[in-house]
């Protein structure tokens, strides 16, 4: 199995900014032994981790790890994609061994569709020549912008973090019509990733699973990837419940894709 989105950091160092100290559960180091040993306990073979920071340095510092660790077997970082020599940074990015991606946090950015900026093109299309991954860390508010996005770049393998945030508990007709937008277009695939966190109201064990069940329908077998957003996921659960869960939820023939298949395929493991 690869778990394909957990997290590393190290308190007050590499450019990192969050978590913040009101976040005690996860307001410490997070590093490669405990996620190794907490992940290989569960079956967990290998890893994707990705950035926490809008910070070179964080993608640095997670190249450096991953250099050293062979269960992490691939890196997703971060680059200014408007910068103007952001092109170049790319390129000399994906020479790195094990970099296979960039998430440029949209979630926290100025405008809903600031992936429409003409500014970042050189950068998009070097991604698309060096077969690196967008993870797309979205909110409901920029699905639409995001399959403009995806329809203009369809060789561009666009990866969805997190189901993209639906509000679980509350409303999500919007974050449901959105995703089922995004889920036509084959270049779009999902993580199934994140969702405990994002529960507005009502008890987990119930609010969750059907939502999981929607995120599996639009995407299938060969678009959906599970992992656990580890040591964010702290904050609501813990690594083993969470994996159980989705094991549950998706049906035991799509496992070798769900759970390492297309981790493997799109990240190039």
């Amino acid at each position: 199995m690869i778990d394909a989105h957990q997290h590393f950091w190290r308190i007050g160092r590499h450019g990192q900014v969050w978590p913040t100290a009101d976040m005690p559960l996860i307001h410490r180091d997070a590093l490669p032994d405990e996620f190794e040993r907490l992940a290989r306990q569960l079956g967990v073979t290998g890893s994707v981790t990705v950035q926490s920071q809008p910070d070179d340095r964080d993608t640095d510092f997670l190249l450096t790890l991953a250099a050293e660790r062979p269960f992490v077997r691939g890196v997703v970082g971060w680059a200014n994609l408007e910068a103007p020599d952001a092109a170049g940074r790319v390129a000399s990015l994906a020479s790195r061994p094990k970099f296979r991606g960039l998430r440029p946090m949209l979630q926290g950015l100025g405008r809903d569709d600031w992936i429409a900026e003409a500014r970042i093109d050189p950068a998009i299309q070097t991604m698309i020549e060096q077969d690196l991954v967008f993870d797309a860390l979205v909110q409901p508010r920029h699905l639409m912008p995001l399959r403009t996005f995806a329809a203009r770049w369809p060789a561009l393998t666009v990866v969805i973090d997190h189901g993209a945030k639906p509000p679980i508990g509350d409303d999500i007709r919007a974050w449901r019509d959105g995703l089922a937008g995004l889920a036509e277009l084959p270049n779009v695939h999902c993580k199934l990733s994140g969702l405990l966190t994002e529960v507005r109201c009502g008890p987990a064990v119930a609010v969750v699973p059907p939502v999981i069940d929607q995120i599996a329908a639009l995407f299938g077998a060969t678009r959906l990837l599970w992992g656990s957003d580890w040591p964010v996921l702290n904050l609501a659960g813990g690594y083993g419940d969470w994996l159980t869960q989705c094991l549950e939820r998706i049906r035991p023939a799509d496992h070798g894709a769900v759970f390492g298949g297309n981790a493997r395929r799109l990240y190039r493991l």
